[in-house]
């Protein structure tokens, strides 16, 4: 039991955030390209796949992130008492969960088409790399959005495999939502984080952060826009970005005290929340075309 709570801590399953950032847009690909007038079941059930697969590779994600940045996260006070960094599980043991995670994660992507199969696989190296970034360069929240976004890609791809630039351009614009959550997340550890040496955007935007961040969701608010003008949305699409704009524009953005971590945790989980306006309004607009 003890060996079976620090596996759990590992993945960190008692942090469901980082399942639903990664699951939310594998549901808003689904439901744009999806056509209600057919029954629900394969909706559904690529629905409950795409969730298993976050499910697994955020666990994976999790493992190799703490794995790398093992001598980083006992420098970090929110971080010095995970279980790689602490010792309480080998880097070997940890390995091996990761080859496990995958191998289920693969038998859950064969069960799509062709086209989703090679996506899924040509993703890896990216989710994989993602640890890496924050070594090199003060974008690793803009690499995180093109591998926590991907799923969106995929999921259109799964009903639909010819190509369609509709999805690209909703992913492009998941990307900035991503960037500026994550950039309002990284203010909880800025102060470790300039001491340790690792970079982010936090850190880059940190003199105005609120203007960085108020483009990055102004610039996914317009293609959610242009996404519902090219998918014929009805106007209750275009009313419900209206309130989803409001929420990150006032309630994250302009309220948001970056010298205050409860505020930048709050702020940040609000993005599931958020993930499921999306989808539902995403869903009712699409049932009703």
């Amino acid at each position: 039991m003890k060996d079976f709570k620090l596996f759990l801590d590992l993945i960190r399953i008692k942090k469901p955030i980082g399942i639903m950032l990664l699951f939310w847009p594998c549901s808003w690909g689904l439901s744009l390209v999806y056509d209600f007038g057919n029954n629900y079941f394969l909706y559904t059930l690529y629905l409950i796949y795409f969730f298993l697969g976050s499910i697994l590779m955020r666990s994976a994600g999790c493992i190799v992130n703490d794995i790398l940045d093992r001598k980083y996260d006992i420098l970090v006070e929110r971080t010095k008492n995970r279980p790689i960094a602490s010792g309480k599980i080998s880097v070997n043991l940890s390995l091996i969960y990761v080859i496990i995670l995958c191998s289920l994660s693969f038998l859950i992507l064969i069960q799509f088409n062709f086209t989703t199969i090679l996506l899924g696989l040509a993703s890896m190296p990216f989710a994989f790399s993602y640890p890496l970034m924050k070594r090199y360069t003060y974008w690793p929240q803009l690499f995180l959005g093109f591998t926590f976004n991907y799923g969106l890609i995929m999921a259109w791809f799964s009903i639909n495999p010819q190509f369609s630039y509709i999805p690209f351009i909703f992913y492009f614009g998941a990307i900035f939502w991503t960037l500026a959550y994550d950039t309002i997340y990284g203010y909880q550890d800025i102060r470790d984080d300039e001491i340790i040496g690792v970079k982010s955007t936090s850190i880059k935007f940190k003199k105005n952060p609120k203007k960085f961040i108020f483009i990055c969701y102004l610039i996914f608010i317009l293609l959610q826009i242009i996404t519902g003008m090219l998918m014929n949305f009805e106007y209750y699409y275009f009313i419900g970005v209206l309130f989803i704009s409001l929420h990150l524009l006032i309630f994250q953005n302009l309220n948001l005290n970056i010298s205050n971590p409860k505020s930048c945790l709050s702020k940040f989980k609000s993005n599931n929340f958020l993930g499921f306006i999306i989808f539902l309004n995403i869903l009712i607009s699409k049932i009703n075309l």
